[in-house]
């Protein structure tokens, strides 16, 4: 039987997180950029998304 290699999955974890905090850096740079009356207008187009709304919906986490 093969042994889990702990150090590659690890990596992948590491590799996740930082894409992840890249494209949260990315959304609030770009939420920034935007006037304070498109900023409002832009946060309720994004909760209609299906794809933000479903990691809060996922049970136990």
């Amino acid at each position: 039987m093969a042994k889990p290699n702990y150090a590659f999955e690890k990596r992948q974890r590491e590799l996740e997180k930082k894409r992840k905090k890249e494209e949260k850096a990315q959304r609030k740079a770009t939420g920034q950029a935007q006037p304070a009356g498109d900023a409002q207008g832009a946060d309720a187009g994004a909760d209609t998304d299906p794809a933000s709304a479903a990691p809060a919906s996922e049970p136990g986490r």
